[in-house]
């Protein structure tokens, strides 16, 4: 494997290529700068990635003059970019992006990836984002790396051989990081309520934030809950350690936590490291749904942005402004759903910050609907818990509003009644 400067390694990519990013805590930020960097040289570069940290200077001017982004995953750092000319977003589950790669779709010039030196056998870890990276690096024309010291290696199938790596240039800081927040009130019903539904012997899918955090803070007298996810982070290290989850009755990889991408802290880094409990897949396995549904119990919490009376779940825009992405919660509330006993949650406070309702009449004009009406079962706010599956839409619209901030439910009985011609 060729050591280069960082400067050097950025020369691979060609005006006109398509660039991956590998994402999440794993961002090869200082590979991103330097291509960065380099825009004077390069025209048309497009670049795709799902969710990246760091400042994402190629959207802003004038490096945009040669990149332009085209994400399978929104987040902050790229929000104004995709809702304006400079980039783009392609909906997509989380569990299809590989096939984009495999069946070239959108086939990879050159892939950025970040690196733990390699071991004895020449094989370096994509560390804790194997997600779409390691579909990625399979199918790429080029792969360069930023190789440091910090990252943990993983068990499962996130591994590249230096053979396959064209150059790569050393760094040594810690990978990215999120601390978790303290948990409110109004989060802490919520986690209780979602609890209350999770039984003994459950596989658990639940993603980074308080809400999730919440929940797992109430299953301390649970047994037997295994983990079976698209990520994870440093809320399911206390049950772990307590043995409140060991995995002992999944059906996929018995005992082990099955997860394609963790972030959290140093804590969680230094756990998942050389860990053989940790199983990090792609995508394409861990969010397939035929293999979701062969574990028992499976109990997927994901939340929306806003949700209308008959349940039809917006989760990644905001009107037409394109928010996050669609990702994998259609994946596992459907993967729940077709599991033995399994429940797909979707957990959310009744009003946003600003105290307008979430639960609305109807999703407002441009919102993508994330996960249809006929896939959502179990909704939870801080007012309770109800379940949408096999009612139909006054009963839902009903149900909805008796979970709905009191001083929202008067209105939205009139809504309901405009829509529907009947007094609920």
């Amino acid at each position: 494997m060729k050591i280069v400067s960082l400067e050097d390694a950025v020369k691979e990519v060609k005006s006109g290529n398509r660039v991956f990013f590998q994402g999440a805590a794993m961002t090869p930020n200082e590979l991103i700068d330097a291509l960065t960097n380099n825009y004077k040289n390069l025209e048309n570069v497009e670049l795709i990635s799902i969710h990246t940290e760091g400042d994402a200077k190629y959207i802003q001017e004038p490096y945009n003059q040669a990149f332009k982004l085209n994400s399978c995953f929104v987040g902050g750092n790229v929000r104004s970019c995709v809702n304006n000319s400079y980039g783009d977003y392609i909906p997509i589950f989380l569990s299809e992006i590989p096939r984009l790669f495999y069946e070239n779709i959108l086939p990879i010039d050159v892939a950025f990836i970040q690196v733990s030196p390699p071991d004895k056998h020449g094989y370096c870890s994509l560390g804790v984002s194997v997600d779409v990276a390691l579909p990625a690096v399979r199918t790429a024309k080029k792969i360069v790396a930023q190789i440091n010291p910090q990252v943990p290696r993983t068990h499962g199938t996130g591994i590249i051989h230096v053979d396959q790596i064209v150059c790569a240039a050393e760094v040594n800081r810690p990978i990215h990081q999120h601390a978790s927040n303290s948990i409110s009130e109004i989060e802490s019903k919520i986690g209780h309520h979602v609890a209350s539904l999770i039984e003994d012997g459950a596989t658990l899918q639940m993603g980074i934030g308080n809400i999730p955090n919440a929940v797992l803070s109430n299953l301390g007298n649970h047994k037997n809950l295994g983990i079976h996810t698209e990520m994870f982070s440093d809320g399911v290290l206390p049950l772990l350690e307590s043995g409140v989850i060991n995995g002992k009755e999944k059906a996929v990889k018995r005992g082990k936590i099955v997860s394609c991408f963790a972030v959290g802290s140093q804590k969680l880094y230094d756990f998942i490291d050389d860990n053989p409990i940790c199983d990090f897949r792609d995508s394409a396995y861990t969010n397939d749904t035929a293999r979701i549904r062969r574990n028992p119990k499976v109990t997927a919490i994901n939340s929306a942005i806003e949700i209308d009376l008959t349940g039809q779940i917006c989760a990644d825009t905001i009107g037409g402004y394109q928010f996050s992405g669609v990702g994998g919660q259609m994946d596992f509330i459907r993967g729940a759903s077709l599991s033995k006993g399994g429940k797909p949650i979707i957990a959310i406070s009744s009003t946003t910050k600003k105290g307008v309702s979430k639960i609305v009449p109807f999703l407002k004009q441009g919102a993508g609907v994330t996960t249809t009406r006929a896939h959502v079962h179990y909704v939870a706010t801080e007012y309770g818990v109800v379940n949408l599956f096999g009612k139909n839409l006054k009963q839902r619209a009903k149900a909805l509003i008796s979970i709905a901030h009191p001083d929202q439910r008067e209105q939205l009985l009139k809504d309901a009644f405009e829509r529907f011609h009947v007094i609920l």
